[in-house]
């Protein structure tokens, strides 16, 4: 919900950045890689329950996350290969987090943490899902236009996330409720996703919804 205004407030910032790490031969898979590297360091930290620590990994994470795009935007080697790379490497660090709470206090937290989990299993899915499917009808990526994939939008986005992450850490002793309550409005972004890409898809392909139903099966993704 809030990405679009975030994204237009911190551009010309991570654009400068990326200008001087670009003179310095800087490549965006090393910023991708690397900032995923640190914050990987979030789950051991979480789990021995260094939270201070923990926030740095996470906020220097997002940094990089940013940079990378910024990065190669600069460079012009914007490429399907890196923003697959990267999107991939986000939601494995964003599980990463959640168990790292989960592993901190497994009594309180273990619970909320695999509700919250499954939430991201969700919004995860239905954003990736439909990328694939908006990339066959060459949808537009409105606010978005420099993302990799196509941006689906919803209540809970990657500002609302990073926000989640530093409210656990700032104060863990209240996990078990902020997750619950962030699982929720995740759950919400799906339902509104499902909804708000069913009818894209429906218009994009021309069809009525009964016939949209017929031929879903053809689009089908299986996982591996």
């Amino acid at each position: 919900m809030l990405d679009k205004w975030t994204n237009a407030w911190v551009a010309p910032v991570l654009a400068r950045c990326a200008t001087g790490l670009g003179r310095r031969g800087m490549t965006p898979t090393q910023l991708t890689v690397g900032g995923f590297a640190i914050g990987m360091l979030a789950l051991p930290l979480l789990a021995y329950q260094a939270y201070g620590l923990a926030l740095v990994a996470i906020v220097l994470n997002r940094v990089c996350d940013g940079l990378d795009g910024a990065l190669a935007r600069h460079l012009q080697c914007q490429s399907d290969a890196g923003g697959f790379l990267d999107i991939v490497l986000d939601f494995v660090f964003y599980a990463a987090v959640v168990l790292g709470f989960a592993l901190a206090d497994p009594v309180p937290n273990a619970l909320p943490a695999a509700f919250l989990l499954f939430a991201f299993m969700g919004t995860g899915a239905s954003f990736l899902a439909f990328a694939i499917a908006a990339t066959r009808h060459d949808l537009e990526r409105p606010h978005f236009e420099h993302k990799a994939f196509y941006y689906l939008d919803g209540l809970t986005e990657g500002t609302e996330t990073i926000i989640a992450f530093m409210v656990f850490c700032l104060w863990p002793a209240y996990f078990p409720r902020w997750a619950v309550f962030f699982a929720l409005a995740c759950l919400l972004t799906t339902a509104t996703r499902i909804g708000g890409g069913y009818r894209a898809l429906s218009r994009a392909e021309g069809t009525s919804e009964g016939a949209f139903e017929k031929g879903a099966g053809s689009s089908k993704v299986e996982p591996r």
